[in-house]
Order: C-alpha cells, then structure tokens, then sequence
C-alpha cells in the first residue's frame, strides 16, 4: 500500500532530479550538430574546438554532421531536441542570419524563438576561389573575363540561403557581372569540380580551401573582408577593387529552446575558456579562424544586427527559395 511518506519521497525525488542531472553534467557525451558535410568550413571549425569545449566541462563532445537543404535540416533537428545540454548546434551565418528572411516561410525552426543562444564562436572570411588555369590572376582580371563572357560564367555554394551563395550574389550585385548560380550540399562537395574546371568560381572558406590552395589545384584572388588576412598579408581583400564589399562567416553555439540558464552559463564558460586555450588559438589562427567568445547576449545581439544586414540585401536582390 503506498503511504503518504511513499509520495512525499516520491515527489521529493521528481522535483530534485532535474537539479541533480544538472549538477553531474555532463554524464553522457555531449553531440554538437554541424549542418553541413565533414570537410567544410563548420566542420572544420567544430572539430577543432569540440575536444577543447569537452575538456572543459569534463566530458566528451562528439561532432555528427547533418548536411542538407543549406544547413536547414541540421538545424531543426537540434531546434527539436531535448534542451538539457546535450545537443548543441554550430550554426552560422547561414542557418541563423540569411535564412530567416531567404527562406522564411519554409524553414521548419524559427531562428530565434526555437533556440537558446550560447555563444559567438568565431568569425572567418571567405577567399574568392577559382580554377588553376584560370585566365586571371586578380579580382579585376577575373571580373573583365567575365564581362567578356556574360552569362557563361558559374559559380557555386554550400547550397541556396547559404553565406557561400549570398557571398556571390553580393559580389554580382557589387560588379554588374551576369552569372550562373550552381547549389551544392557543402563547399567540399563543390570543390573537385572547382579543380576540375568544371565550376567558375567559388567563395569558400579559408578552413576548408587552404589543403587545396597549398597543394596548388586552384588559386585564391582575393579575400572578402574588409581587412587582409595574417593568414595571407600579401593577398588583395576583394574591396580593393570592388568598394564596400564586405563578408564574413560567423560560427556560434546554440542549444535548443529552454536550456536551463545555468547549463548555458556552463557552456559559455566551458567555450570561452577553450577559445583562450593557446592550441586553440594557433590552430584556429592557422585555418583562419578570429576566435570571439563572449556572453550568450552579445551573441544574441551580434546575430540580431547581422540578420538586419543580410535581410536588406535579400531583399534589394529579391532573392527567394523558389
């Protein structure tokens, strides 16, 4: 027969295990949602500070990569997933600033609403990319062979809504120049046909091209931030000669809607202390990687004002999904 102490106890229990599973986590390992394929720029970034971020909260983090529809179907499957700490997603400009207004009313998650900000990871520029043989060696070079060639020209993405095809659409808003948009699943997947020549030109991320350049299978014109990179002080920024052009990849940390504010503070401790960690550092200053870190607000606002930025140009462009 179940007594009155039986349900006290009972009711004690439940009302304290939720606090207890806090205090032990991590318990089992952590899984940090990358939205796009292994061998692109965010999984790149994920891998090199996801073994620091575990260290730091005593556990294990283990990437596992969900790629597709531009980083969308990654993203609503942490959107869906329990909020107790242990499903965090790298998003990016992508997934949390371009397509809010790109693909607004078909994204299956609200980028605000449906998830926890944690932190702002890190910033990357993009480095304009085309074939080896290519006949340009500069930004302006390119840009009049392809005045010369109206409409023959391509250049490929990470897929629609991504930063990589906002990135050219820019560049194509900037220039005047009439070219081919081709969608891919990731820059990993676009660039053997980059190589191949088969694929014009590609905005992709320094992480993610630099195998490529060193080995010497395709060339980089120019970077799209408005400072040059000490990764590469001697390459042109892309504004050099095309004025105000200015783009870059941020990478942040989100859990899904009603993480536990203290989890989040955990985290945010745990990543910032990881972004500080000098291997880290060096091994992000390599991949050409600005570490930010930072509060789960900062964050916040930081990607508020990016998606104003991003809406206005896809707007004036009267970019869709469709």
């Amino acid at each position: 027969m179940t007594t009155r102490r039986t349900l006290l106890l009972a009711t004690a229990a439940a009302a304290t295990a939720p606090a207890w599973g806090q205090a032990h986590f991590p318990n089992k390992p952590i899984r940090l949602v990358v939205p796009f394929p292994a061998g692109g720029a965010t999984d790149i970034f994920g891998r090199a500070v996801s073994q620091k971020l575990g260290e730091k909260l005593g556990g294990t983090v283990v990437v596992d990569n969900k790629p597709g529809a531009g980083g969308t179907i990654g993203s609503d499957l942490a959107a869906k997933a329990a909020p107790d700490g242990y499903t965090l997603l790298l998003a990016t400009t992508s997934t949390h600033a371009i397509g809010p207004s790109f693909a607004a009313n078909k994204l299956p998650y609200d980028a605000v609403a449906d998830f926890t900000p944690i932190a702002h990871v890190g910033n990357a520029p993009n480095l304009m990319i085309v074939p080896k043989d290519a006949p340009a060696n500069s930004v302006k070079e390119w840009i009049a062979y392809a005045r010369k060639n109206p409409g023959r020209l391509n250049y490929a993405s990470s897929g629609n809504g991504t930063i990589v095809h906002l990135s050219g659409e820019y560049f194509k808003a900037q220039t005047g120049l009439f070219l081919v948009h081709i969608p891919y699943r990731g820059t990993a997947l676009a660039m053997p046909d980059l190589i191949s020549g088969k694929i014009d030109l590609l905005f992709d991320n320094v992480a993610s091209a630099l195998p490529h350049l060193k080995e010497g299978r395709v060339k980089a014109l120019g970077i799209s931030s408005l400072k040059r990179s000490p990764l590469f002080p001697d390459m042109p920024t892309i504004s050099e000669t095309v004025p105000g052009y200015d783009v870059v990849t941020w990478f942040g940390l989100y859990g899904p809607k009603g993480v536990p504010a203290d989890l989040v503070a955990r985290i945010n401790k745990a990543l910032n202390e990881a972004l500080l960690e000098a291997d880290v550092k060096d091994r992000l200053a390599r991949l050409g990687i600005e570490p930010v870190g930072g509060t789960p607000q900062q964050f916040a606002a930081m990607a508020d004002a990016d998606r104003a930025k991003w809406k206005k140009i896809i707007t004036e462009r009267k970019l869709t999904s469709d």
